[in-house]
């Protein structure tokens, strides 16, 4: 009943982001797209990473204008795994292999899962030099802003040079949760026996989309920087799936005796313990929980239409309300509120507090082979 309401954020969300035309294609953007294309054929392997949440939408461009020869040379990435619905991933890696695309699941900031992404690269460095183990094998690391690929690299390198057994400094690829940090091509040797080389490289994002529907999920997965839209806008789109789908049915256990909700009142009575102290860190638990509870209660307590724009909208001016007493934002005046409970929405979004969403759903193979 919500899809319609959430569908028309959607849109506008993605009107915004097409009226930036393509402010976050900068000059240093276009030379690093320039620079992997003339590295593409150079290298024996090409990792391409790509967001879990939006693993369509996160395809790098200028693999597209340029496919690799063969289809071995290519093992597409879906990192933050984490972040995505594991069944919707599942089925990700599926299609893939329907599509005889190798395809890998990975969270970057976890060991197991980066071995078994080091030994898949082993497997094909050693295909493409036909089981030789004195080679150097090289690998081009790939994909658009903010998917991971710095700290994919690093947790490699790290992993790597401690199971070759070598000494000397580690280096370090920057990570950071805004895109475009990575600025130069950087290598980093991540094996031995053989030899594999990893060159990190900036995110490219093309400045046109092929899918329009690529841009609201790009905007709130955090590939485009914030500061390019209004993240009040983004954060309303990002209520409209929480609202829409069914994953806030899991927090209806974290209502306690004594709380209560009310769209007239936004004001949520809860105890004040001695965590209120450290208010200033919304990535604490108890308020991750008060965040989920309010989620929950307005949802669950809407007598509204949520089939009807209008009425969606009200419920997403209640949610706003009420967050900014669960992040403890203090302003003045209701309009400064809503960027510091936007920003920090978001936030926990893109680190998994507030469930995990896959944004782009699997194509349905029969149609694809029907068109």
């Amino acid at each position: 009943m919500a899809a319609a309401a959430a569908a028309a954020l959607s849109r506008r969300l993605g009107a915004a982001v097409r009226g930036l035309s393509g402010a976050w294609h900068g000059r240093h953007m276009a030379a690093a797209g320039r620079a992997i294309r003339t590295r593409l054929p150079l290298v024996d392997l090409v990792l391409e990473v790509r967001d879990a949440r939006i693993p369509a939408s996160s395809a790098f461009e200028p693999l597209r204008s340029r496919p690799l020869e063969p289809d071995s040379r290519r093992v597409v990435v879906l990192n933050k795994a984490d972040l995505a619905d594991p069944s919707e991933t599942e089925k990700w890696l599926a299609y893939m292999k329907q599509r005889s695309c190798p395809c890998i699941a990975v969270n970057s900031h976890n060991r197991e899962s980066i071995k078994e992404l080091l030994s898949v690269v082993r497997s094909r460095i050693r295909e493409i030099k036909f089981g030789e183990s004195d080679c150097t094998g090289t690998v081009l690391l790939v994909g658009i802003p903010n998917v991971g690929k710095s700290a994919i690299v690093n947790a490699m390198h790290r992993i790597g040079r401690i199971g070759a057994a070598e000494k000397g400094k580690l280096k370090h690829a920057i990570v950071s949760s805004h895109p475009g940090e990575t600025r130069d091509i950087s290598g980093y040797k991540v094996a031995s026996h053989p030899n594999i080389y990893v060159l990190d490289t900036p995110g490219v994002l093309s400045p046109r989309f092929v899918n329009d529907d690529s841009g609201y999920r790009l905007a709130l997965t955090g590939a485009i920087r914030d500061s390019l839209l209004e993240e009040y806008v983004i954060a309303q789109f990002l209520l409209a799936i929480v609202n829409s789908r069914e994953e806030y049915r899991k927090w209806e256990n974290l209502n306690q005796v004594g709380d209560s909700f009310s769209c007239g009142n936004a004001i949520t009575s809860r105890s004040h313990n001695k965590e209120r102290q450290y208010a200033s860190d919304h990535t604490q638990d108890f308020i991750v929980k008060a965040v989920r509870q309010v989620l929950f209660e307005t949802i669950s307590s809407f007598k509204g239409d949520l089939g009807k724009e209008d009425e969606f909208r009200r419920l997403l001016d209640c949610q706003f309300v009420s967050l900014q007493e669960a992040f403890r934002v203090s302003t003045e005046s209701s309009e400064d509120m809503h960027k510091p409970v936007a920003l920090k929405l978001l936030n926990l979004y893109r680190t998994g507090r507030l469930g995990h969403y896959t944004l782009d759903h699997v194509p349905d193979v029969r149609q694809e082979v029907a068109a």
